[in-house]
C-alpha cells in the first residue's frame, strides 16, 4: 500500500527553507511538502528547494507556507495552496 500524498497531522520541517538556511541562501516565497512537512523556497526562489524536494522524494503535492495566504484557496487540509509538480524544471526560454 503506498503512502497519501497528503497528511494533514505531519509538522513543518521548520520556519524557513531547510536547504537556503543550512546555505545562507534566501527565498521568495515558501512551500511545504504536503506528505512530509518540508519546507522549500519556491519556483521563483533561486534555489527552486521546493520543487528539487518533489522530484527527489516523490511527493508531488505542496501548499503555500506564506501567512496571509491560508484564506485564497483552502484546497490543502494545513495551507491554502496546492500544486501538483510535474517533475519538469520551468521552461528556460524566459526572454
Amino acid at each position: 500500500m503506498t503512502a497519501p500524498a497528503i497528511d494533514p497531522e505531519v509538522p513543518p520541517s521548520g520556519t524557513g527553507c531547510v536547504e537556503c538556511e543550512a546555505d545562507g541562501g534566501w527565498w521568495f516565497h515558501l512551500r511545504r511538502c504536503a506528505r512530509c512537512g518540508h519546507i522549500g523556497c519556491c519556483d521563483s526562489s533561486p534555489s527552486r528547494h521546493a520543487r528539487a524536494h518533489a522530484a527527489a522524494t516523490g511527493h508531488p503535492v505542496v501548499c503555500s507556507f506564506e501567512p496571509g495566504e491560508e484564506s485564497q484557496q483552502p484546497m490543502c487540509p494545513h495551507r491554502a495552496q496546492r500544486r501538483r509538480w510535474n517533475h519538469q524544471p520551468p521552461s528556460a526560454s524566459h526572454s
